[in-house]
């Protein structure tokens, strides 16, 4: 959420980043409701003076005896009253509308982001490893594990519907390995602290990370009142909600593997066949709250920790900054890494790194305090795949893939998969 004041102040600035992302205008409306707002605390001080001078005056007559003044007096007072509680009730409202109003403006970006309407005004600032050079036609990678036997969608499908996947076997266990792996390298070298976090969460949790109110489409959603989390970007970023943090203790890195939980509405017929765009899908998120000056570093460190896990798999992809126009809602920067699948013969994205500023923090009342000073501040969150696992799985068997139809385990997870070098079919 963005700083009423900033936009009071600065309403063609905030129309000029608006634009830049391609939304639409919002500071006529917002400052039409702030200075209504404004001119209706004004109304309910003056208010306010009036019973207070009135109540004075009610003392008064009753002291000199004029019982007719204090009968007069006090039926203003209960007008007055009244109109105070009617009053009351107009700035809820005035304040409930210029909530709903900044609640659904995105974050504004930052100036070096380059501006476009989508994905084709993306820019490429580095690339990672040479591309696979297969011997044969090179498979996708439902080709691969169906003929394994080790991935099934039709059980899947006759379980849960589109969408959903069942691993087998090898596949399993290369998937589970993968997220050990992960964690174990974000814990152990890049100094991210490991968090178990629900996995249902409240409205105000969806809320403070930008879900909601304008995505609840794209969402799971209870019976309870209760949403299924689509990152654990959420859960993580909340556990600073409503707090003020010791400036000293920043930064806090965090890192969960969670399943993820997502409608992909809007999504039809996109993706349809395979794991890519799934309803479920595990993941390993990272997420950093920063002091203001330190999170353009946070991130571009954030990105590295991520990029480190395809190197390590020795996958090769390329580091995209989005434009103005391909950039998440919450996000006033963010890097993608893709992937290259041999399979599709194209880079596919498998993690989004981005920097929120203090959009985040804003919705969750997330505040830092420097020792010595009365004033807090709002802290600035990041949040970054670490990596998506479910696709990194299906980099692993397009780029490792055999032309017997088995897959090579990479080094790396060898030590996670007991030694094991090759899964082959299911017995």
């Amino acid at each position: 959420m963005l700083d009423i004041k900033w936009i009071r102040e600065n309403p063609e600035a905030l129309d000029e980043a608006l634009s830049r992302r391609g939304a639409a205008l919002a500071s006529a409306e917002i400052v039409r409701l702030d200075e209504e707002r404004r001119d209706h605390l004004r109304r309910l001080q003056d208010l306010q003076n009036r019973r207070n001078e009135a109540s004075k005056e009610i003392g008064k007559a009753k002291a000199s005896g004029d019982a007719a003044r204090a009968e007069a007096v006090i039926a203003e007072v209960a007008e007055i009253k009244h109109a105070i509680q009617d009053g009351e009730e107009t700035e809820r409202r005035i304040e409930a509308a210029i909530t709903d109003v900044l609640a659904r403006i995105p974050n504004t970006p930052l100036d070096d982001v380059p501006v476009g309407a989508d994905e084709a005004a993306n820019v490429e600032i580095r690339r990672e490893g040479g591309l696979p050079n297969f011997a044969f036609d090179p498979k996708e990678h439902f080709e691969i594990g169906e003929a394994l036997g080790l991935m099934d969608f039709e059980q899947a499908g006759r379980i849960a519907g589109s969408r959903f996947t069942v691993l087998k076997g090898g596949l399993a266990r290369l998937e589970r390995a993968l997220g050990q792996f992960m964690l174990d390298l974000h814990t152990v070298e890049h100094g991210y602290e490991e968090v178990v976090p629900p996995l249902l969460v409240r409205d105000e949790a969806m809320f403070g990370t930008g879900q909601l109110p304008k995505f609840s489409e794209d969402l799971f959603h209870t019976t309870d009142g209760r949403w299924l989390v689509p990152t654990a970007e959420v859960p993580l970023t909340n556990l600073v909600r409503e707090t003020t943090l010791d400036a000293a203790r920043l930064p806090l890195r965090y890192t969960a593997l969670t399943p993820s939980f997502r409608s992909e509405a809007g999504s039809a017929g996109r993706d349809t066949r395979g794991m890519l765009r799934q309803h479920q899908f595990y993941k390993v998120e990272l997420v950093s709250i920063t002091a203001p000056e330190a999170s353009a570093d946070e991130h571009e460190r954030m990105t590295r920790c991520a990029e480190e896990v395809l190197k390590r798999l020795k996958l090769p992809f390329r580091t995209m900054v989005l434009s103005t126009g391909d950039m998440g809602f919450g996000a006033r920067k963010t890097y993608d890494l893709e992937v290259w699948l041999p399979g599709q013969n194209a880079y596919r994205e498998i993690s989004s790194c981005s920097n929120c500023g203090d959009f985040q923090a804003r919705r969750m009342a997330a505040r830092y305090k420097v020792a010595g000073e009365k004033q807090t501040r709002f802290v600035h969150t990041l949040n970054g795949s670490g990596v998506a696992i479910g696709r990194c799985l299906i980099a692993v068997l397009e780029n490792y893939q055999n032309e017997d139809g088995t897959v090579t385990v990479p080094e790396a997870l060898r030590p996670y998969m007991g030694g094991i070098e090759i899964v082959g079919k299911a017995a």
